[in-house]
């Protein structure tokens, strides 16, 4: 293997210390601009860079954050992540991505990122239990952590979220005037700590408007095809004159594959015989084979206050932000 060029070798390169050499590559240090030119010179020869691992020991930040995600069949994560890493990278900051699953849970994630030294830890996923997080194997000098997208229920930890109530209130709004009056959800995999309370908003706003008999439908996780499955049980099992006039679902996936199922498999037209809506803005939903109505969340904003806190720009705290309604065909 290729021995990398040291600090001290550069130093004699450029006929300083090793101390002018780690300054000139140090933000903001003070160097004077002759010894900066003669030890970037030496560098290039050398071709060396600085040990990052190395500089941490001293700063006690490695500039690594952890991304736990435990949803990965719901394709919406994907945009969030390239958002997500941009912007981390962008910082200076590199993204550490942690599959949880049955095999690798949250306390073992945690301690396992702990020993990385990384200097936070996103909770981007749905099923992250207070209890679990709170294990006294998790001791006080823990990473901070962070609930992306979702509510945080978890004492201590902030979350950055999309302002559900305002966003069902502007979609009950709209389906309010256009006329339905037989509303139906779908909710998607069980959250724990993390929950997005998107359903309650939903069955308030209509009560307030004297609705008050909801369908709802479960879905056992975030896919087209849980979506499917949860149409096709309902559509199955429901007399056609009490069927919903319009089905919301939690998420755009779940809303893609409830309408494949209702237009392919029950020959029911969208949105003449049910509308349907979803959440997130998903790109395959603006397809015109599709023309999904959904509520877009401000992804931009959220990974940039997520950040901010992480950098110490922003007090940590929760954050909500407002999205936007996006009306299309489907209703």
């Amino acid at each position: 293997m290729r021995k990398r060029a040291t600090a001290k070798e550069v130093a004699d390169a450029a006929g300083v210390s090793k101390w002018t050499v780690i300054r000139a590559f140090t933000p903001g240090a003070s160097i004077t601009e002759e010894s900066k030119r003669r030890v970037l010179e030496a560098a290039a020869v050398l071709n060396y860079t600085p040990n990052l691992l190395a500089r941490s020991l001293a700063t006690n930040l490695t500039h690594q954050v952890a991304v736990f995600v435990d949803d990965f069949a719901n394709p919406q994560k994907l945009p969030f992540l390239e958002t997500l890493t941009e912007r981390l990278q962008a910082e200076g900051l590199v993204a550490v991505l942690i599959n949880i699953n049955n095999h690798f849970d949250h306390v073992h994630a945690l301690l396992n990122a702990d020993q990385r030294q990384v200097d936070a830890v996103i909770l981007f996923g749905t099923a992250f239990r207070n209890e679990t997080l709170s294990d006294r194997q998790l001791g006080r000098g823990m990473p901070p952590m962070f609930v992306l997208a979702r509510d945080s229920q978890i004492d201590g930890v902030p979350a950055v979220v999309c302002d559900a109530e305002l966003a069902l209130r502007d979609i009950v709004d709209h389906l309010y005037e256009r006329g339905y009056r037989r509303p139906g959800f779908m909710t998607g995999a069980p959250a724990l700590s993390t929950a997005l309370r998107r359903r309650q908003h939903f069955i308030d706003f209509w009560k307030g408007k004297g609705v008050d008999e909801i369908a709802i439908l479960s879905a056992d996780r975030y896919s087209a095809e849980a979506g499917a499955g949860s149409v096709r049980h309902y559509l199955n099992d429901i007399d056609p004159a009490a069927r919903v006039d319009v089905l919301m679902c939690e998420n755009d996936i779940l809303a893609l594959g409830a309408m494949d199922e209702i237009r392919g498999n029950f020959g029911l037209r969208i949105p003449d015989d049910i509308a349907v809506v979803g959440f997130d803005n998903y790109e395959l939903g603006g397809a015109s084979c599709y023309g999904l109505t959904t509520y877009e969340q401000p992804r931009i904003e959220m990974v940039q206050a997520v950040i901010g806190m992480i950098k110490g720009r922003l007090e940590p705290e929760t954050v909500t932000l407002p999205g936007k309604l996006v009306v299309r065909t489907s209703t």
